[in-house]
């Protein structure tokens, strides 16, 4: 009933409407207040209480449901407006290195369901697109969703893309999909936009809208895991770069003569900041495979081993947070990835590490002046979160 005009909406950026105007903005930003309305679009509060009404008299906005699961008093300070959630669904999916995971969601920013497949190690394209479009059909089913609501695709990949093409770039983790073009794979699939980004830029998206960046202009995520990887935000905007590599941190060179990394070059920061040989080391000596989680829970009960193979992973990732601050020098920096997961075990030594290796101290300047380094909310599906996201802010659209 409302997915073609919502699209049509979404899509077109110069329908300067205040209706298009407020319909873009809670798709971005979900539930709002009149109140916020007017702030975030600019628009007057008078313009904005009759395109309201328009709206709501055509079914497209309603007022949201409380947390509580009552709805407010019409007409109340305290009453949110949302788009309906029978205006349309989305769904974001990552494709990993050994998962790949889906998101459905609704334009109300409502989580409908979270499904994950995993899989081996060096996939197809069309194993993966195939194994999506399964997670998809069994996530409507489930819910009772019809697939005519779907307005668009948002996918989270493993690895730089360039943004003009959706072509994925130099896929070391899953080599099988360097050189694939991402909306052309899965288009004729879904029949719906597409949208791509990194899975680090969809992190960062997902936390500037639901998590500890809501509000915050300029951050950075920064992603500790098997690879290493991040995100940077200025001025709202995520800065990704000519060529969509923008903010690949794993792949600053900290030594020229260093080993060779998977990437093809040597000396990255992934070969010393990864968990990977750490994990290697962790499995030598429990004589059995481990998993990071594993080494993270021994740590935390108090394994001196454990705890030290997090705590020198953390110190090197610091050395190249503080590269990274005396580029940018930014006010927030969001630790994502699975060793997150350690929290202060982890977060202690990178803090220190990151303050010896950053032109400013952290006792040069005031608190307000400090690079607050916290962990990010989303540890466990910020990436396809966010490429919920893309849909959402009809951002990066590629089809």
């Amino acid at each position: 009933m409302y997915g073609d005009e919502l699209n049509a909406l979404l899509a077109d950026r110069t329908v300067n409407t205040p209706t298009g105007r407020i319909v873009r903005m809670l798709s971005e930003h979900g539930a709002q207040s009149a109140t916020q309305i007017a702030k975030l679009t600019g628009l007057a509060k008078s313009t904005v209480s009759t395109a309201l009404s328009e709206l709501r008299k055509s079914g497209m906005v309603v007022e949201a449901v409380a947390e509580n699961g009552r709805e407010a008093g019409v007409g109340r300070p305290s009453t949110r407006l949302t788009l309906n959630p029978e205006a349309g669904t989305c769904v974001g999916i990552l494709i990993g290195l050994n998962h790949i995971q889906v998101i459905v969601a609704d334009v109300s920013h409502a989580v409908l369901a979270d499904k994950t497949a995993y899989v081996t190690a060096d996939y197809t394209p069309a194993e993966g697109v195939q194994i999506a479009r399964r997670l998809v059909n069994e996530a409507y089913l489930e819910h009772g969703l019809s697939s005519e609501s779907l307005i668009g695709v948002g996918i989270a990949a493993a690895g730089p893309v360039d943004p003009r093409s959706g072509r994925m770039l130099r896929a070391s983790g899953i080599p099988t999909w360097a050189g694939i073009e991402i909306p052309k794979l899965f288009e004729p699939v879904f029949r719906r936009p597409i949208f791509v980004d990194n899975e680090s830029n969809c992190s960062a998206l997902a936390e500037m809208m639901w998590g500890d960046a809501v509000g915050r202009e300029d951050f950075v995520l920064f992603t500790l895991d098997i690879g290493v990887g991040g995100a940077i935000v200025s001025g709202g905007r995520l800065v990704r770069g000519v060529a969509g590599a923008g903010a690949e941190f794993g792949h600053i060179g900290i030594d020229p003569n260093g080993p060779l990394c998977r990437c093809g070059n040597r000396g990255c920061l992934e070969l010393y900041a990864s968990f990977e040989t750490p994990l290697v080391h962790a499995s030598r000596r429990f004589g059995r495979s481990m998993t990071v989680d594993e080494v993270i829970r021994l740590a935390l009960a108090g394994d001196s081993g454990c705890r030290r193979l997090i705590e020198d992973t953390a110190d090197v990732a610091g050395r190249g947070l503080g590269i990274i601050g005396s580029t940018i020098n930014p006010p927030l920096v969001l630790i994502s990835g699975v060793l997150a997961r350690a929290g202060e075990l982890m977060l202690k030594p990178l803090r220190a590490s990151f303050d010896r290796h950053t032109l400013v101290k952290r006792d040069d300047v005031p608190a307000e002046s400090r690079t607050e380094i916290r962990i990010s909310r989303f540890l466990e599906n910020g990436p396809c979160l966010g490429a919920v996201g893309l849909v959402l802010r009809h951002q990066g659209r590629l089809l």
